[in-house]
């Protein structure tokens, strides 16, 4: 990984037609009548309340999307598809509780969750028993599908896909990015998260290999407000820029924190950060600020027109957030493999299995472009893009494709 190469990405995809019939934000699907129909359900499972509600209520609105879509053009006759969402704060515990009640309803199918690769160590276990396959549009953490040794990787959970790509791609390119910029030192931290510390240390690696010094490395806790004391030894280390792994809660607060304590160099971040939330929380002192996240800007891609504009004739009272198209992405590829699926089942729960076996071979072209699995259930899509912070918004500045 430390000698990966990343090359300017070409965004254009095969754009995708797909029906739509508008209609008011609800938290429950319930487009078409079930009739004489049986009933399958997609679960979600994500933060719908606190913190990270922002990305969370995006992923659930986008997966509604796809479900109301599905029902509309009666993509898999004779069954109605529901959605049943549930919110898991952002906190593991929580994700648990939530897997485990989706996991004893017979009429689930498949999950769309989490955005947390911490929450997803909580909730992977519970459904894999439960033969019920997860698609994450937002876990970027590499262990999730090759374990805890990535020098002798080993796929732990067969129910386990996702159409995002992963910290060990992401943090290389945003080193790459800093070193090409001329950015010879920086200093790292990171929030002790699954998330947070792997996408630090996966940056730091990258950014060393590359020749860059990395001058302090430091830890926060993941409900810090005060940052004073770390940013005091960062700051005497003198880097060029500071490199956080973590969330925008905290990363918001900290990047105001240190321009005023004098740190005056941007705070660089990944996909955790990139929302408006973090530029409302640091103020004007997020300009200058970079983050990546996962995929090309939606804006840009032909092939999520059709994506947008239904989400925006939707109704829905909430931004589609920085994993809309992934999580729309996510659901399509679950009622594609539910299509082979629940084609001659009986119910729901006696198609989990063969469910599973049909996402290994799911390939279309969705929002985000091409949306297929390698062995692993990652992702073949590796596209990163590189944002900056200018007058108060989030603006595009490079798009990379990792190889």
């Amino acid at each position: 990984m430390n000698k990966r190469i990343v090359k300017l990405a070409a965004v254009a995809f095969v754009a995708t037609s797909l029906a739509f019939a508008g209609c008011g934000s609800r938290t429950e699907s319930t487009s078409g009548s079930s009739g004489s129909t049986k009933v399958a359900k997609i679960g979600v499972i994500a933060p719908l309340s606190g913190d990270l509600s922002a990305l969370g209520l995006g992923i659930r609105n986008s997966v509604d999307l796809a479900i109301r879509q599905a029902n509309e053009s009666n993509a898999i006759p004779g069954w109605t598809l529901e959605l049943a969402a549930e919110d898991d704060q952002a906190t593991p515990d929580v994700g648990k509780n939530a897997a485990t009640k989706l996991a004893s309803d017979d009429a689930v199918v498949g999950v769309v969750g989490t955005l947390n690769s911490s929450v997803a160590q909580s909730v992977i276990p519970v459904l894999q028993p439960a033969q019920i396959v997860q698609v994450s549009p937002a876990n970027t953490s590499p262990t999730l599908t090759r374990g805890s040794d990535l020098s002798n990787p080993k796929r732990a959970y067969d129910n386990y896909f996702r159409t995002c790509t992963t910290d060990d791609v992401q943090g290389p390119v945003a080193a790459q990015y800093l070193l090409d910029a001329g950015i010879k030192k920086v200093a790292t931290i990171h929030d002790k998260k699954s998330y947070g510390q792997g996408l630090a240390e996966a940056f730091a690696a990258a950014f060393k290999a590359g020749g860059g010094t990395v001058v302090a490395g430091e830890t926060i806790n993941p409900d810090d407000k005060d940052f004073n004391a770390v940013i005091t030894k960062v700051k005497s280390a003198g880097p060029e820029v500071v490199y956080y792994g973590g969330e925008y809660p905290q990363a918001g607060p900290l990047s105001k924190q240190m321009k005023a304590a004098g740190l005056n160099v941007p705070l660089m971040g990944g996909d955790g950060i990139y929302d408006p939330t973090f530029i409302e929380l640091a103020g004007s002192a997020a300009n200058g600020d970079l983050a990546t996240s996962v995929g090309a800007p939606v804006e840009t891609l032909e092939s999520a027109k059709s994506f947008v504009e239904a989400y925006s004739n939707a109704g829905f009272s909430d931004p589609m957030g920085a994993y809309g198209a992934q999580s729309y992405d996510a659901a399509n590829a679950i009622i594609d493999a539910l299509k082979v699926s629940l084609k001659d089942a009986t119910d729901a729960k006696s198609a989990r299995a063969a469910t599973i076996t049909a996402m290994a071979d799911v390939s279309f072209d969705g929002a985000t472009g091409k949306v297929a699995f390698d062995e692993w259930g990652d992702t073949v899509t590796r596209v990163i893009t590189v944002y900056k912070v200018t007058d108060g918004k989030w603006g595009t500045e490079k798009t990379l494709t990792a190889e």
